[in-house]
C-alpha cells in the first residue's frame, strides 16, 4: 500500500454553525463516502482528520461534543484518526508518522474547507514530497468576506455583500494555486469511475 485517502475536518462542528446555511455543498458527506468506499476497494489506507480548538468554547472545542465525524460517515476501527489544532493536517499531529509506517507516498485529499485546511495540507504534503491529488468536488467551503467587512455579518449579509468572494471563486482560485505546483486536481467521478 502506497496510497492514502486523507479525509480532513468533515465534522459536525461545521454543521452546527450559522455559516452552514451558505456552505457550497451541504451534501459533502456523500462525495467523501464515495471516495472512502473506492479507497477501501483499492486497498488504500483511509486516514480521518478532525480539527479541535480545546478551551475555545466554540463548536471546535472537544467539550462541545461536535468534534466528531459527520453522522453517517463510516470510519472503521483500523483506520487512523488524528486530531489537529493547526490549519494543515501535518504540523500538530502524527500524520506523517502514520503515512511513513504504512509506506504511503501518494495522498488523495478531500474535506472542509477547500481553501483552508485541505489546501494547506496539500501544500505541506507537496513540500514533504508526497504526490498529492486534490479532489475539488469532495471539498466544500464558505463565501469569504472582504477584509474590510464587519466581523459580525450574518451568513445572509455575507452573501449579499458585493465584495464577498463567492464559493465558486474560492474553489477556482484554489485549483489555480495548487495545479501543477502542489497537487493534481481530480474529480470524484475520475477517481471512482462513476
Amino acid at each position: 500500500m502506497n496510497r492514502a485517502l486523507v479525509v480532513i475536518d468533515v465534522q459536525e462542528s461545521f454543521r452546527v454553525r450559522p455559516s452552514w446555511r451558505v456552505v457550497g455543498d451541504p451534501e459533502i458527506g456523500k462525495a467523501v463516502q464515495r471516495l472512502v468506499d473506492a479507497a477501501r476497494a483499492a486497498g488504500d489506507l483511509v486516514v480521518w482528520v478532525l480539527h479541535a480548538e480545546p478551551g475555545s468554547g466554540n463548536p471546535f472545542d472537544p467539550a462541545s461534543g461536535h468534534v466528531r465525524l459527520f453522522d453517517g460517515l463510516d470510519r472503521r476501527p483500523d483506520e487512523p484518526l488524528v486530531t489537529k489544532t493547526s490549519r494543515n493536517a501535518f504540523t500538530t499531529t502524527n500524520l506523517q508518522q502514520v503515512l511513513t509506517t504504512h509506506r504511503v507516498r501518494e495522498l488523495t485529499l478531500c474535506g472542509i474547507q477547500t481553501e483552508q485546511c485541505v489546501e494547506t495540507t496539500a501544500r505541506v504534503g507537496g513540500d514533504l514530497g508526497y504526490d498529492v491529488t486534490f479532489v475539488t468536488d469532495a471539498t466544500t467551503t464558505f463565501p469569504i468576506a472582504h477584509r474590510d467587512a464587519p466581523a459580525d455579518l450574518t451568513p445572509e449579509q455575507l452573501v449579499a455583500d458585493p465584495r464577498t468572494l463567492p464559493v465558486d471563486a474560492v474553489v477556482s482560485r484554489t485549483e489555480y494555486a495548487l495545479a501543477g505546483r502542489f497537487a493534481t486536481i481530480r474529480t470524484v467521478a475520475e477517481l471512482t469511475g462513476s
